[in-house]
């Protein structure tokens, strides 16, 4: 099962409060929309996959709660990008004075701003290239660092701004580089 994409402009256009309503309504399903405004349903993710997920958050909680730097969160949480997009990247990371710069309200709902550092892992129902132009999209709203992990090809792409793609072939570890000071996650349970 491959995500599924709505295109509605032609006969609503949703707005913020009326996309985060609709979420919120149908928890059931997970839901991001483009900049477009193009909904798309997300269908939920095999095993492997969400076994990976969760070894990704544990690692950069873990890393987060020593340092205290920011804030992490999971495949749940949204985003509203500057761009309009609303995404929900597997793994999230902001750092703390942008999280805590937000009002109640903002941290309630989805968060109006492009996390710092995301990592999307490939799920075989997941198109290469849409990812790959979600990570872009990432990139080019302000996010700082990006990994996007292919765990079939055991390999991963690393988003910067403004810097061509890197592509790492069976990596062992990643670093967290100038953005999360210190971090360095085992691929060793990911692949």
């Amino acid at each position: 099962m491959t995500a599924l994409t709505l295109k509605l402009n032609s006969l609503i256009k949703l707005t913020r409060e009326q996309f985060y309503q609709l979420c919120a309504e149908n928890p059931d399903l997970k839901l991001e929309r483009n900049a477009q405004g193009e909904l798309i349903i997300m269908p939920p993710t095999g095993g492997g996959t969400g076994r990976s997920n969760v070894n990704l958050i544990l690692q950069v909680a873990s890393w987060n709660e020593q340092n205290q730097l920011g804030e992490v969160f999971d495949s749940s949480t949204g985003y509203t990008l500057p761009n309009g997009a609303d995404r929900s990247p597997d793994v999230s990371w902001l750092e703390k004075s942008r999280w805590d710069a937000l009002t109640e309200e903002e941290k309630e709902k989805f968060i109006p701003l492009c996390p710092d550092f995301v990592i999307e892992i490939l799920s075989p129902s997941d198109s290469l290239i849409k990812t790959q132009q979600k990570m872009q999209e990432y990139m080019s709203n302000g996010c700082r660092l990006g990994w996007l992990i292919n765990r079939k090809k055991q390999e991963v792409e690393i988003y910067r701004p403004e810097q061509e793609v890197e592509v790492l072939q069976s990596p062992q570890t990643l670093s967290g580089e100038n953005v999360l000071l210190g971090f360095v996650l085992n691929l060793e349970r990911i692949w």
